[in-house]
């Protein structure tokens, strides 16, 4: 008799391969909007961090100059001396902080949300309203 030495194939079958890919496929199903959710939530506690950073400094220039900036200074103010705040004190932010799209804060005087000011984003789509990551958030509706 001869001896067949049969080499044994290794690998997986492709109905082994399918499986694998239909399992993965499902745990991404699965996690993928908590995970969407979570950057969602992050972005909000972010806004709310920085408008409520932009809200204090703009107080404290208030306390100095018994105003707070014009619409035409901006919160630029809180960086840099405006030509006419003779009791500037600053600065009081060490750089006008951007929203989490790269983009700066809005500010708004006086404020049409009833509140004296308006410090806000416009959200990722740069477009008033809108759901989700393309929410305007101000200091009006932040916690």
């Amino acid at each position: 008799m001869k001896a067949f030495n049969k080499k044994k194939q290794a690998g997986f079958t492709l109905i082994e391969m399918m499986v694998v890919v239909a399992v993965i496929g499902l745990l991404i199903a699965m996690v993928g909007p908590r995970v969407f959710n979570q950057v969602e939530k992050a972005e909000r506690t972010r806004v709310a961090q920085d408008i409520r950073v932009v809200e204090n400094a703009l107080k404290f220039y208030r306390l100095d100059n018994f105003r707070y900036p014009t619409q035409a200074q901006g919160i630029e103010a809180l960086v840099t001396a405006p030509n006419n705040a003779d009791n500037w004190n600053g600065p009081y932010l060490d750089a006008v902080p951007n929203d989490p799209w790269k983009v700066p804060y809005l500010y708004a005087n006086p404020g049409s949300r009833g509140k004296d000011i308006d410090i806000y984003t416009l959200g990722a789509d740069g477009v008033s309203g809108g759901e989700g990551s393309n929410k305007d958030w101000g200091n009006w509706n932040v916690q």
